[in-house]
């Protein structure tokens, strides 16, 4: 549902009642949660994943979609496992989004020839054909959510995040 995409209900007409259109025109936090990085960058999150989900949709795609067609052309095949632990996804998600890639023939899952028990997962060319479209639209979604900093304070502010993330909890 378009309207779903940045969390706000699409009811179809733009004189109905919708409880979460109206708890989104009220929301006004308080002057002290607007001041603290972590809402801050929950917001900026927020924004940024309606960003991306839209940009994907074009495609009929979605963000592990993407994830997974990237790791695929940056860190090489891997087996259905090793491709769950890299990017963190469920064992019964990540089965279903390599179905619905396989569907479209942008992956492929081929048996191990080392370990018949193994699928191997590999980008086929028209992965590599969509990433390379889907890499256009996710770097104009990052330039809609940087557009308010100049060049300098973009790259200023994605030095400071990576630093932040590269943090580990002591």
């Amino acid at each position: 549902m378009i309207g779903a995409i940045d969390g706000f209900a699409n009811v179809g007409t733009a004189n109905r009642y919708s409880p979460l259109m109206a708890a989104a025109r009220d929301y006004d936090p308080p002057p002290r949660l607007r001041r603290l990085p972590s809402w801050l960058v929950g917001q900026t999150d927020k924004r940024g994943q309606a960003l991306i989900a839209q940009a994907l949709e074009h495609d009929g795609m979605r963000r592990q979609h993407f994830a997974v067609l990237t790791s695929l052309a940056e860190q090489g095949e891997a087996s259905q496992a090793a491709l769950g632990r890299r990017l963190s996804i469920d064992r019964s998600d990540l089965h279903a989004i390599l179905g619905e890639l396989e569907r479209d023939r942008l992956v492929a899952r081929v048996r191990d020839p080392k370990d018949r028990r193994r699928n191997v997962v590999t980008l086929s060319t028209a992965g590599r054909v969509a990433l390379k479209r889907l890499d256009a639209r996710i770097d104009s979604a990052q330039r809609e959510l940087l557009a308010p900093l100049s060049a300098r304070e973009r790259r200023e502010f994605v030095r400071m995040l990576e630093r932040i993330s590269a943090a580990r909890p002591p």
